[in-house]
This record gives C-alpha cells, sequence and structure tokens, in this order.
C-alpha cells in the first residue's frame, strides 16, 4: 500500500512538471503565446498614447488669463493620463464614487434663516489648525457647492477639503434646502436656475469674514448655479474667482443625453430615485402645494422637474425652466475670472453643447475640455483611490487666485 502511494506521487510529480513544461513551451517557449500578448500590450499602449491620453483644450481669448494660468495652474496644460483600465466616460463616471477614498472632515454645522421662513444647512471646516493663515478674519475661504443630490458627504467634497487643508484654507459647503438632514420649514426646495439661497449664503459667509479673500467652486449642479449667480451679479459678488467642474451648461441637450436607453439605464433612473428620496421624507410638508402621488411616479429627470421642480418655482413649462437653468446662455455676463473643466465624454453634458464660442467672447472665462474624465470622474493613476485630475486642477487653480490672483489681468 505504502508503495503504491510513493508510484502514485511519483506519477503525480512527473505528470505536473511535464504539463507545465508543455504550457511553457507550447505558449511562451514556441513565441506565439508571447508574441501575442506583447503585441496586444504594443498595440492596446499605442491605441491609449495616441487616443486616450492627450493634453486638454484650453480655450480662452485672454492671452493673459491663458498665461497665467500656464504658470500658477500648469496642470491645464499637461497630458492628463486617464486611469488605463478604466478611462471611458460612463465607466469612470460610475467608478468614481467607490473608488476613490473619504477624508475625515470634521465639519460644524451651521443653519442660517432665509427670508422665505426657511433655513439652509452650511457645513463648516474652519481649519483653526492653518500653519500658512493663523488669523481667522483674513484666513481665505473656499465656498464648496454639491451636486444635484450631494452634500458635504460626498467624496469629490471630502477632497477639495483635504486640498484646501493642505493650503491652509477654510471651507463651508452649501447644502440645498431637504437635502442635509435639517427640515424643510417651507415647502420649498432648489433648483438649477433659482439663485436665491446661494446670494443669502455668500452675502452671509462675507459678511462674518469681510477680510477674507472668497473664492467658490460648483460641482455638476453646483456648478451650473454658481454660473447662473456669476451670470447674474456680472461683476457684482464679493467672490474674488470661481472654478467649475463638470456643469451641464445646456439642459435640453443634457437631458436627451441622459434619456437615450443606456444612459437611462444607467444614470437617469437612479438620478431620478434619488430626487424623489430627497422630497419624500419631506412629503407632508410638500403635499400642501404638490400631487406627491403624481411626482413619485416619474420614471425620468425631465418627468421629475416637469411634475414638481418647474412648478415649484413658477415657470409656465418645463421647456421655461430648462432655458432659465441653462447657465450657456449666462456665460457672457460674467465678471471675475472663472475656470470651467469638462470632459467631451460626459453624458450628463454633452461635448457638442459645451459654449466654446461664447467663452471666446469672455476675457474671464477659460474652458479646460479633456478627452476623457466623465461626469466628475477624472480617475488617474492605476489604483485611483486618491488624488483626481479634478482635485489637481482645483487645487492650483485655487492656490494661484488666492496668491497670485493680482497678476492675472498684468502679465
Amino acid at each position: 500500500h505504502l508503495a503504491c502511494v510513493m508510484d502514485w506521487q511519483v506519477l503525480t510529480r512527473e505528470l505536473s512538471l511535464y504539463l507545465e513544461s508543455q504550457v511553457r513551451v507550447g505558449l511562451f517557449g514556441s513565441g506565439v503565446g508571447l508574441s501575442l500578448v506583447l503585441g496586444f500590450g504594443v498595440a492596446y499602449a499605442c491605441y491609449y498614447l495616441s487616443s486616450i491620453a492627450k493634453k486638454p483644450q484650453l480655450v480662452a481669448s485672454n492671452d493673459r488669463f491663458c498665461r497665467f494660468l500656464e504658470e500658477y495652474c500648469p496642470v491645464v496644460t499637461e497630458t492628463y493620463y486617464p486611469t488605463i483600465w478604466c478611462w471611458e466616460g460612463r465607466v469612470q463616471t460610475l467608478l468614481r464614487p467607490f473608488i476613490t477614498s473619504r477624508p475625515q472632515v470634521q465639519y460644524r454645522n451651521e443653519l442660517i434663516k432665509t427670508a422665505d421662513g426657511g433655513q439652509i444647512s452650511l457645513d463648516w471646516f474652519d481649519n483653526n489648525d492653518s500653519l500658512y493663515y493663523p488669523d481667522a478674519s483674513t484666513r481665505p475661504t473656499v465656498l464648496l457647492l454639491p451636486g444635484l443630490t450631494g452634500t458635504s458627504k460626498e467624496s469629490y467634497i471630502l477632497h477639495m477639503i483635504h486640498q484646501s487643508k493642505t493650503l491652509g484654507y477654510r471651507c463651508v459647503v452649501f447644502n440645498n434646502r431637504g437635502i442635509a438632514g435639517e427640515d424643510l420649514l417651507t415647502p420649498r426646495t432648489y433648483c438649477a436656475a433659482n439663485t436665491e439661497d446661494l446670494e443669502a449664503v455668500i452675502h452671509h459667509v462675507h459678511s462674518l469674514q469681510p477680510s477674507a479673500p472668497f473664492i467658490a467652486a460648483g460641482v455638476s449642479m453646483g456648478g451650473m448655479l454658481l454660473l447662473n449667480y456669476l451670470g447674474k451679479t456680472g461683476r457684482d459678488t464679493p467672490l474674488m474667482a470661481a472654478a467649475i467642474f463638470s456643469a451641464g451648461w445646456n439642459v435640453f441637450e443634457s437631458v436627451e443625453s441622459l434619456e437615450k436607453p443606456l444612459n437611462w439605464l444607467l444614470f437617469n433612473y437612479y438620478l431620478t430615485t434619488c430626487l424623489q428620496s430627497s422630497i419624500n421624507r419631506h412629503r407632508q410638508m410638500l403635499e400642501k402645494l404638490f400631487d406627491m402621488d403624481l411626482v413619485m411616479k416619474a420614471r425620468t429627470v425631465r418627468e421629475f422637474d416637469k411634475q414638481f421642480t418647474s412648478v415649484m418655482f413658477g415657470y409656465p413649462t418645463i421647456d421655461d425652466y430648462y432655458e432659465d437653468a441653462s447657465p450657456c446662455r449666462k456665460l457672457k455676463s460674467v465678471g471675475i475670472p472663472v475656470l470651467c473643466l469638462n470632459s467631451v465624454d460626459d453624458v450628463f453634458s454633452p461635448g457638442h453643447a459645451i459654449p466654446v464660442e461664447t467663452a471666446k467672447q469672455n476675457a474671464n472665462v477659460a474652458l479646460v475640455l479633456t478627452s476623457c474624465g466623465g461626469h466628475i470622474g477624472f480617475l488617474e493613476g492605476i489604483w485611483p483611490r486618491k488624488c483626481t485630475y479634478m482635485d489637481r486642477v482645483f487645487k492650483q487653480f485655487v492656490q494661484a487666485m488666492f496668491e497670485h490672483g493680482n497678476k492675472i489681468f498684468s502679465m
């Protein structure tokens, strides 16, 4: 019996060695398998370097603004290398919330009252341990505006605060009404076109520290809201500059893109349910003005806006609301330096709808357009857990404006 066991072990070992040698010889020893692997790798690398990894397109009519960015915000002129295994726009959009880390941030919450009796939740990161700006009265302040259903807990907001912390800046996050856990005191939420709440927040923050340099950064719908505010106020704002990320420039084009079958399946339906969930918590308050059962039957963002958002803010039709909410119509009136980052493969903001020609007519505006990146994606590196290309643009631009902003139109 022992001899049989030993013979079986010897046979198994010899068979294993034989198979291993055959695999080596047959696949790589002959050169065929190795050639296939190397050929595919070379072909993919060539495709990636020629078609995927590209320098962004910098659109600006003002040569001095361009030179300012090239010197103090050089990331906008450098090649963007998207994560090699997930560069496609939809994939970047879907994976970013799951892949990127969530830096720990301790907030101080403040509820401020509005003229109509409502309340707005602000989350402050005071950065009282700032080494560069120990004096709170002059510590630079960054106002952050999250996306459509986003709050101060979004990973992209946390990363912006982390970048600001390293530079010594203070941050405050503007949470739209009713989505950060606070109660609705009136039957009103928010939209991309109505800037009253943002105006109240900007006035409040500036009044607390009037000597502190003040910049705002908006993401997705937060960027649209910020652009609409800047288009309305022109130079009459305490903000010295603004950064916009993945804004939807033309709402008609955005909803049309999101209603394509694959995009509806991946994004539109989920986003609609998020909108419904955000207002369902306030159902008792909102039922005073709306047929909530009808609103909860919406299956697209357009249907939700038709039954709820456009009605809440008094627009005769949804087309009237979408026209008013589209920042491309107000870009000419922006009166302070604004940097706008978009990816042309963003299904939320299609590349053909980005107002390149309009931007060229305003010396205060610079567009940075990447070929890849999706919507609030901009992943880079083999395993993109930490800093994204968007984070680097944010950090460099904000630092450039706070520390060298006086040079922007004198270069």
